[in-house]
């Protein structure tokens, strides 16, 4: 019995021996065909990616345009409601009431107890003489001076009349935020929409806005302020213009601030520069409703 378990010892090293190469060949070959495999899935599943996207990018019944959402900003500062009056009074008063004595103040001082002492008899005329003979100016006679001054000065109207009635104006609302309006053929109406333009191939959406800006002729310097869009509006053409291959349009806008507000030469299309709350009578509801999402207040 010994005797055939030592025979069968080496049977069996032998036997291990020739069935490890055959198994590391079998998972050799198993792990280059996993590969491929795998290498064969991902090339197949971009290549069905980009298929899907030509055949989206051909198919696509939407139009892309954008449009640029372009504001003048408030020039000067609006004018303020009774409880901010209240406000500022009282920090002017707060102000005033822990505010140490100027140097005016202290020289006018000066002036009053001079005048005193040359009244009591009291006064060195070698005070006088310790100025090299200069003019003495009391400031008194400043503040007289000053208040005349202050009188004969007109401020700036702050509400031209001629200019509030131009909604072509630049010069209008000054205290108030403006957005640009262009008037656009669209199908056999004349709509009045912020500036926009077809999306081109090879161009940017922003881009886009930025062509749309310039078409205007006006020479508007601006600010974009992103190169994402800030709103969209998707809209379906009447049914009689409609085809297979379009069937509405999408709009995106792009914030913008006019950065030089220098007068517009003469355009070719009319512009309209309206407050917010003047918008909703030249823009469709169902436009009006997208960009009022985007618009703040100022």
């Amino acid at each position: 019995m010994n005797a055939a378990k030592k025979m069968a010892a080496p049977c069996e090293r032998m036997a291990s021996r020739a069935v490890i190469p055959i198994l590391s060949q079998f998972r050799r070959t198993w792990s280059k065909n996993n590969v491929f495999c795998q290498g064969f899935s991902t090339s197949f599943c971009r290549q069905t990616l980009q298929t899907r996207s030509v055949i989206e990018k051909v198919t696509s019944p939407w139009r892309l345009l954008a449009a640029v959402c372009l504001q003048r900003l408030p020039v000067i500062s609006a004018k303020c409601t009774p409880i901010e009056q209240q406000f500022k009074e009282m920090l002017q008063q707060m102000e005033l009431e822990k505010s140490l004595i100027s140097d005016h103040e202290m020289r006018l001082l000066e002036d009053v107890e001079r005048l005193r002492r040359k009244q009591a008899g009291d006064y060195d005329s070698d005070e006088e003489d310790s100025r090299g003979g200069q003019e003495i100016v009391l400031s008194q006679d400043l503040e007289d001076m000053w208040e005349q001054k202050l009188k004969n000065f007109e401020p700036a109207p702050r509400v031209r009349a001629d200019a509030e009635k131009d909604l072509t104006s630049l010069e209008r609302c000054m205290a108030d935020s403006l957005l640009l309006l262009s008037e656009h053929q669209v199908g056999d109406k004349k709509l009045w929409l912020m500036p926009q333009s077809e999306w081109q191939e090879g161009e940017t959406l922003r881009q886009t806005a930025e062509r749309a800006l310039a078409s205007l002729s006006a020479d508007f310097k601006a600010t974009f302020l992103s190169n994402a869009p800030c709103g969209v509006y998707k809209y379906k053409l009447p049914k009689g213009a409609r085809t297979d291959s379009l069937i509405g349009m999408k709009v995106f806008f792009f914030k913008a601030v006019l950065s030089h507000r220098a007068p517009p030469a003469s355009t070719n299309k009319p512009f309209l520069w309206l407050k917010k709350s003047e918008l909703e009578g030249y823009l469709k509801p169902a436009y009006m409703k997208k960009v009022e999402r985007f618009l703040i207040d100022q």
